[in-house]
């Protein structure tokens, strides 16, 4: 979201009136002798996050937590409204794309200066990407806590059955496979990949050595990125990825393979296990194909302590209490949701797990979409570019061209 809209969106906010319910910036922070933290939860973690609260309280018993449950689909608006009245919770879980959005609005505290006084909060102790997307303008907004990112998911039988034993390991093994894959016979493919996912384009363009932004400048229509267009369209024009199956994956990647392959996020993991469990021991999981490099997408969430906070302290000692390793670990165990924390992973709950273990090789090479306050515009432009490449068989150049300088305008304003 630019300038001119969060201006707009946060007028519109105060209009709507009103101090958030479970709000404390606006007051003194105290309670019957105690230090209040309101912390907003989002999605379905309030229950995990108030067990948390109370074993923190515990070691602390001069500090009284309060917990708000904040649905995903309420936040955003939530957070304008506190934004524009200065009231709002103390600590708050924000997802990796909205960080530049209202680091921008002023919604997060700079913590750049007070990180050196909680050991727990060290930038080594996070997997890197996790790390890039707490940054804005030249600050520390916010701590790495969920991280997750893209694998390849592969029928070891199928792929077998064609010539590869293991897993693609570079573009061009995974295009010759997909290739021998579809070759199959009728109504058989060779991967499945969304071409509605907004990071799909753009994760394969930096492996293939494209910036996307640099110092400012789009990118879009440089050959890094061109040639990586025009290698993905090449898998739904030669028919190697299925457009508009209309499937889900119990029948895709079950059965007999139809889509032996696709690229997704951890959480497939146990929906295989759960959905399809009759392959069991006919799949694995890899990390994803190198051009140049094999770098994948990035996403989760970070705690951030809100800017208009009266109690950034204490709230920075909460945030260290759940980056700890064995809290980390233990909200795994509550929500399902991975740390960010890197020595949790070495944890056997994970390091254990063959296909975990390759999320945890895997999140060492992967990086947030580019931390600009018009990604969300610029990602969902594209994809109607994108559309109009593989299906309308669109002209690549000149529609990179329109959509470069489409995007310029938006990182200008």
């Amino acid at each position: 979201m630019d300038k001119k809209k969060i201006g707009t969106a946060l007028a519109a906010a105060m209009l709507a009136g009103g101090t958030l319910a479970g709000c404390s910036s606006g007051g003194d922070g105290a309670e019957g002798g105690k230090t209040v933290l309101n912390v907003w939860a989002m999605g379905d973690s309030s229950k995990p996050m108030e067990q948390m609260a109370e074993a923190y309280s515990k070691e602390n018993p001069d500090v009284s937590i309060k917990v708000q449950a904040i649905p995903w689909g309420s936040a955003h608006d939530k957070l304008l409204t506190a934004v524009a009245s200065k009231k709002g919770p103390d600590v708050l879980q924000m997802g990796t794309t909205w960080m530049p959005e209202f680091a921008a609005a002023g919604a997060l505290a700079d913590l750049t200066g007070d990180l050196a006084d909680y050991p727990e909060l060290a930038a080594d102790n996070f997997f890197d990407g996790t790390v890039t997307s707490t940054q804005f303008d030249g600050k520390t907004v916010g701590v790495p806590w969920l991280a997750e990112t893209r694998i390849l998911f592969y029928r070891t039988d199928v792929l077998q059955s064609v010539g590869y034993d293991q897993a693609p390991k570079t573009w061009d093994e995974l295009l010759d496979a997909s290739k021998k894959l579809t070759e199959r016979g009728k109504d058989k493919y060779g991967i499945g990949l969304d071409p509605k996912e907004p990071t799909l384009n753009f994760m394969f363009a930096r492996q293939n050595g494209s910036k996307l932004i640099e110092d400012g400048k789009a990118q879009f229509d440089q050959p890094a990125f061109r040639d990586t267009v025009a290698y993905l369209d090449g898998y739904f024009k030669n028919g190697y990825a299925p457009v508009d199956l209309g499937l889900d994956t119990s029948q895709t990647f079950g059965g007999d393979g139809m889509v032996p392959m696709f690229i997704s996020g951890p959480w497939m993991i146990k929906t295989i296990r759960d959905q399809v469990p009759d392959i069991e021991g006919k799949w694995a999981t890899a990390v994803l194909p190198s051009k140049e490099n094999n770098m994948s997408s990035l996403g989760g969430s970070n705690l951030t302590v809100f800017g208009f906070s009266k109690q950034k302290q204490e709230s920075m000692k909460f945030i260290a209490f759940l980056s700890k390793p064995e809290n980390q670990l233990e909200w795994m165990k509550q929500t399902g949701e991975l740390p960010a924390n890197r020595k949790a992973w070495e944890d056997p709950q994970l390091s254990g797990d063959p296909n975990m273990a390759v999320v945890g090789e895997q999140l060492e090479n992967a990086e947030p979409m580019p931390l600009v306050k018009p990604w969300d515009n610029i990602s969902q432009n594209f994809l109607q570019t994108f559309e109009e490449i593989y299906r309308a068989n669109a002209d690549l150049d000149a529609k990179l061209k329109a959509f470069n300088e489409q995007s310029q305008k938006l990182l200008d304003k």
